[in-house]
C-alpha cells in the first residue's frame, strides 16, 4: 500500500509541472489555433534564464519564475508580431503555424545550443535534493513545491480568464473569433496578449523545470509528444482539460515506470496520444469537430 501511495504522490507532483508546461500551449491554441511546436523549446529558454539567475546571482529558481515569465512574455510579443500577425486571416493559418513553429523550434534549439552547448544542466537549490518523510513514504521537496506552485499559477490564470474584463475578451475570442470581433473586441490585441501570456506560462514552467528535470537545448523534442498528449487528451484549448490530462497521464506513467520499466513510462505518453487521436480526437473537454 505504501508503494502505491508513493507512486501516486510522485505522479501527481510531476503532473502539476507538466500541466503548467502544457497550459500555455493549450491557451495559445484555444485563442489563435496556433499549434506551437516550439513551446517546449521556449520552456527550455525559460529554464536557462532561471539556471543562470541561480548560478550567477544566487536567486532561487522559484523566485526566478517572475523574471523568466516576463522575459518570455516579451519574446512572445516579438515572435507573434514577426511570424503570425500578418497571416492571422489566412485560410491555411492553422496548417501554416505547424510549419512556422517547427522552424522556430529548430531556430531556438540552435540559438540555445550555440550559446550554452548541449551540456546537461540542472538548477540545484537545497530543497531539490531534500524530502519530507511520512512513515515509509517520502515526498521530494523540489517536486512538491514545483507541483503545488504550478497548479496555483494555473488556478490564478483560470480565475483571471473567468472574472477579469480582459479574460472575458480572451474567452470570447476562443469561443468565436468572428463574433467577438463584431462585438467590438480587438481580436489582434487579444491575440498578442494571449500569445504573450502563453509564453509567460512557458517561462514560469521553465523556472520550475530547471530543478525538477535536467535539460539541454535538444531536450524539447522529448517533451513535444508528452505535452501534445496531455493537451489533446484534455481537449485542445481547454486549460482544465490540460490539467486533468497531465495529472492522469503522469500518474499512469509513474505506475508503468515502476512496475514495467522506465522506458515504458515515456512510451505511455506516445501511446496515449495515438489512442486519443483514434478514439476521441476532440479530447475530454474539447468540442466535437463539425463535418464540412
Amino acid at each position: 500500500m505504501a508503494e502505491i501511495i508513493q507512486i501516486l504522490i510522485l505522479g501527481l507532483a510531476l503532473g502539476g509541472v507538466i500541466a503548467l508546461m502544457g497550459s500555455g500551449l493549450s491557451l495559445v491554441f484555444g485563442v489563435m489555433h496556433i499549434v506551437n511546436l516550439a513551446h517546449p523549446a521556449l520552456i527550455i529558454g525559460g529554464a536557462y534564464i532561471a539556471f543562470w539567475g541561480f548560478r550567477l546571482l544566487g536567486i532561487d529558481p522559484i523566485l526566478m519564475m517572475i523574471p523568466s515569465a516576463m522575459i518570455m512574455a516579451l519574446v512572445g510579443v516579438v515572435i507573434y508580431k514577426l511570424m503570425f500577425e500578418k497571416e492571422a486571416r489566412s485560410a491555411k493559418y492553422s496548417e501554416m503555424t505547424v510549419l512556422l513553429t517547427f522552424a522556430l523550434a529548430m531556430i531556438v534549439e540552435g540559438l540555445l545550443g550555440s550559446l550554452f552547448t548541449n551540456t546537461h544542466r540542472v538548477t540545484s537549490p537545497d530543497y531539490a535534493t531534500e524530502a519530507f518523510f511520512i512513515g515509509n513514504v517520502f515526498i521530494p521537496k523540489g517536486q512538491l513545491y514545483a507541483g503545488v506552485l504550478s497548479l496555483t499559477l494555473i488556478a490564478g490564470v483560470a480565475l483571471f480568464l473567468k472574472y477579469s474584463r480582459l479574460g472575458y475578451a480572451i474567452r470570447a475570442t476562443t469561443q468565436n473569433r468572428e463574433a467577438a470581433e463584431l462585438l467590438g473586441v480587438n481580436v489582434n490585441r487579444i491575440s498578442i496578449i494571449s500569445f504573450a501570456l502563453g509564453l509567460g506560462l512557458a517561462g514560469a514552467a521553465g523556472a520550475l523545470v530547471s530543478f525538477v528535470f535536467s535539460f539541454f537545448p535538444a531536450k524539447h523534442w522529448e517533451w513535444i509528444p508528452m505535452l501534445m498528449s496531455v493537451v489533446v487528451l484534455g481537449g485542445m484549448g481547454s486549460i482544465l482539460g490540460t490539467v486533468i490530462g497531465a495529472l492522469a497521464l503522469s500518474v499512469i506513467a509513474a505506475f508503468v515506470g515502476t512496475w514495467i520499466g522506465a522506458t515504458w513510462s515515456t512510451m505511455t505518453f506516445f501511446l496515449a496520444l495515438f489512442v486519443i487521436l483514434l478514439v476521441r480526437p476532440q479530447g475530454l473537454f474539447g468540442d466535437k469537430p463539425e463535418m464540412s
